[in-house]
């Protein structure tokens, strides 16, 4: 179900899908994986635009600021920053599983999400992707491996089970290979 032909952005989750592990490093700490700048080179060069969306709940606790991540995010190479900055409990519309930072980058860019897609490796990033209606995408670096499994071990019900990634791509370079083939 790849889209290159119409493939208008890729989202990508931070922690554990570009770099670090399935733990939040705050910038200044956080490593890149080695072919993360390939990856979004890669899809720079074919003309998709690259979004990053994440949740960052130490900003709320006062542990990193928004504009360090987004100065991080951007320095990388993003064309655009999406991040929601609230704990779980808060209860906004922003931090993923929902959809929130999806919706407002196809509003701000007039994306049709259907021509999007969500590359993580959390299942809150492809439960986001479901509800908005992007292709799906988990990479088994991070909380990858271990959100499999628990998929593939029916612990997952309801919606969270209807969020079957697209395709279940080793790391980030193999996930922009398969939506670009």
């Amino acid at each position: 179900m790849p889209l290159f032909n119409k493939l208008q952005a890729v989202f990508i989750d931070r922690d554990g899908t570009i770099g670090g592990t399935d733990e939040v490093t705050y910038p200044g700490a956080f490593q890149l994986f080695s072919y993360t700048k390939e990856s979004l080179d890669t899809l720079k060069n074919a003309g998709v635009r690259i979004y990053s969306f994440t949740n960052q709940p130490g900003i709320s606790r006062g542990e990193g600021s928004i504009t360090d991540f987004r100065n991080e995010l951007y320095s990388f190479g993003f064309d655009e920053v999406y991040i929601c900055p609230h704990q779980h409990v808060e209860g906004c519309s922003c931090r993923k599983p929902s959809p929130g930072l999806l919706i407002q980058a196809a509003r701000e860019y007039g994306l049709e999400l259907g021509n999007c897609a969500v590359i993580g490796d959390r299942w809150t990033d492809m439960i986001a992707a479901h509800r908005a209606g992007c292709v799906k995408v988990l990479v088994t670096t991070g909380s990858g491996e271990k959100d499999l499994s628990k998929f593939q071990s029916n612990q997952f019900f309801g919606e969270w089970l209807e969020a079957t990634p697209d395709y279940v791509a080793e790391n980030l370079l193999d996930a922009v290979n398969w939506l670009l083939k």
